[in-house]
């Protein structure tokens, strides 16, 4: 490679062309990150230009180019940035600001000194003038916004080809998404106007000043690849440990280096296979734990699990992924690995959505309140096999069962990672199976990883804590809402199907402060001291008396599922520590859940109604969330 120093005159001077690999990311660059300092630096220039000082000259970083083979006559020189185009972007930005501050100001005759900076000239020797004309040409995402933004011969152009940008007052808005060629324009021509106008010099020199500040004293280091170099490597060394990237971006550009290095049609691919992913969906930040990651990156990683049946360092994804793609054999080619991930995307989106009447998407329904995403290479795993639907569905079923059935028994997720794992690397050897899924759950020993059977699920769902102790408001909720389909569906109502129950409030029939309007069965009051005094008796491991023992029972059936429901919100709050008769009253108005209807017909609700109760559910908990041998 060679490598020089030069300024910014010459580097746009030549009747050549910068281009930004489509594959690259936009231009992030903002005001508070870099124009500003920016900004600061120039006109630091400029005022030591006009006081006579010897300016010294200001290093912008450097810039890797690879100069493309060009087989006519015809067209301007073609130059790829590997890397530095946000620099190379925002130069150009600040030039096209020079020239609309030059006409803001009626000083057109100095264009001519920024003008070869911004324009190829003789346009009949190019190929495609539409493209070739501009020094610099952005990504496919950029391109739009930048071609109407450099090409305005007024600043105030600008509000007419941007009306969603401006106030009435001809402001830009604020928290409003603007263009980024736009928003740097403003920001600059407005800074260059105002630099122009300062009134200790004359504007001309002043403009003077602030061109050569820009097209000499800020200079550069070039770093031109040559034949035998390779553009991913030096890309890779030079992103690779930095922050400034993702790890998604470093693979995006190792596929389509990878795709021109394989013959294969990179802007095509990208064209037709990768576009969705440039969707602001996948670039959406997402927690795990407290981690925070695109979405795509959140899907490769899982892709990667799937695929190679083993863990994977989220902090080397793109090494884990190179490694895959070139080390595991066979080798994959661009196209190849763009199918993969597009295959394995149309299931991860259905799966974190749950939308939609697929076994995937119910699944991701049901198991959404409870935040178990080591779940999803198995899940992604088996949804992208060929397997038959009801296959599918019956093993996402079992996933369910397990995962809730621990979560109601009170047995801890921490070994889920592994437990999940090693049913994929399972299911991998024996071949995708409902039976083979199955008998590795039922095969799981110990109280990190096995599965409860009947007797202890339908007794934890009776006698255990259940809300609050071993549940959140939202997998409560999202077990009374399957509750509540599951007695749908055996009534055969007119409404098989639950509606959105989603804002409901998870409700204690009987409140938990109860102690102002539930007496005990033998009509004597407890006050909330005398219950909390029955805590720490409790606490201490002291036996308790009778009545102390009364006392801990009810707190203790409160938190039960028996005593359990779902109401709407204002209901709720209306009578959340009322006695029964008011409850009740509430709910022949305002209720026709079937988790509610039996209650209507009740005269009182104590321990024993809610243990009824509880059985009642139970058993249909069983229904719903079955263990198969």
């Amino acid at each position: 490679m060679k490598s020089e120093t030069i300024t910014v005159q010459h580097i746009f001077q030549n009747h050549r062309q910068y281009c930004v690999p489509f594959y690259q990311r936009a231009y992030v660059w903002t005001q508070q990150d870099q124009w500003t300092a920016l900004l600061e630096d120039i006109t630091d220039k400029a005022q030591a230009r006009l006081t006579g000082a010897k300016p010294t000259p200001h290093f912008l970083g450097a810039v890797v180019l690879e100069p493309q083979l060009k087989n006519s006559l015809m067209g301007v020189d073609t130059l790829h940035i590997i890397d530095g185009q946000q620099r190379l972007t925002t130069l150009q930005y600040i030039l096209a600001s020079i020239r609309l501050a030059l006409r803001a100001t009626g000083i057109k005759t100095l264009e001519s000194l920024v003008l070869p900076c911004l324009r190829n000239t003789n346009e009949e020797t190019m190929l495609n003038k539409e493209i070739e004309r501009f020094k610099l040409w952005p990504t496919f995402r950029d391109q739009p916004d930048y071609i109407k933004s450099l090409s305005v011969d007024n600043v105030y152009d600008l509000l007419t080809i941007f009306p969603a940008s401006f106030t009435q007052h001809g402001t830009l808005r604020k928290h409003f998404s603007h263009p980024p060629s736009l928003e740097a324009l403003w920001f600059f021509t407005g800074a260059f106007i105002e630099w122009i106008r300062s009134e200790e010099y004359s504007p001309e020199k002043n403009a003077v000043a602030l061109i050569e500040a820009v097209l000499s004293d800020l200079k550069l280091v070039s770093i031109s690849l040559e034949a035998e170099d390779d553009a991913q490597i030096i890309f890779e060394t030079l992103n690779g440990r930095g922050a400034e990237l993702h790890a998604t971006d470093l693979i995006r550009n190792f596929i389509f280096m990878r795709a021109e290095h394989d013959g294969i049609d990179a802007a095509a691919l990208y064209e037709n296979e990768w576009k969705p992913f440039e969707d602001a969906y996948w670039s959406e930040n997402q927690r795990r734990g407290r981690i925070y990651k695109p979405r795509m990156e959140w899907l490769i990683h899982a892709t990667l699990q799937a695929e190679r049946q083993r863990e994977i360092d989220l902090s080397r994804l793109y090494n884990e992924y190179r490694d895959y793609v070139v080390k595991d054999l066979p080798a994959r080619r661009a196209d190849q690995q763009v199918e993969l991930l597009n295959r394995y995307a149309v299931q991860y989106k259905e799966l974190v959505s749950g939308t939609g009447n697929t076994a995937l998407a119910k699944l991701g329904r049901r198991i959404g309140a409870y935040d178990i995403t080591t779940l999803y290479p198995l899940v992604l795993f088996i949804s992208v096999a060929g397997n038959a639907e009801v296959d599918k569905a019956a093993m996402f079923n079992d996933l369910v069962s397990y995962v809730v059935r621990r979560a109601v028994c009170g047995l801890t997720p921490k070994n889920y990672n592994n437990v999940f794992m090693n049913a994929l690397r399972h299911l991998s050897k024996t071949g995708i199976s409902s039976i083979e899924l199955r008998s590795f759950l039922n095969n799981l020993n110990g109280e990190a990883s096995r599965w409860p059977g009947d007797s202890e699920f339908l007794n934890a769902c009776m006698t255990s804590p259940l809300y609050p102790g071993r549940l959140d408001a939202p997998r409560m909720r999202s077990i009374l809402t399957e509750i509540e389909g599951e007695l749908r569906r055996k009534a055969k109502t007119e409404e098989p199907v639950a509606p959105d129950l989603s804002g409901l409030d998870v409700d204690h029939l009987m409140p938990q402060n109860w102690y102002a309007h539930w007496p005990l069965e033998n009509g004597e009051d407890v006050t909330d001291s005398e219950a909390a005094a029955v805590k720490q008796v409790v606490d201490s491991g002291t036996e308790l008396t009778p009545e102390q023992q009364v006392v801990w029972n009810r707190q203790q059936a409160v938190v039960t599922l028996g005593n359990l429901t779902l109401l709407n919100l204002s209901v709720n709050r209306s009578v959340q520590d009322s006695a029964f008769a008011r409850k009740r009253d509430e709910l022949i108005t305002n209720t026709s859940l079937r988790l509610n209807v039996p209650l209507i017909a009740k005269d009182k609700w104590d321990e024993d109604e809610i243990l009824v109760r509880g059985k009642l559910l139970g058993n249909t908990a069983l229904s719903v969330w079955p263990k198969g041998e």
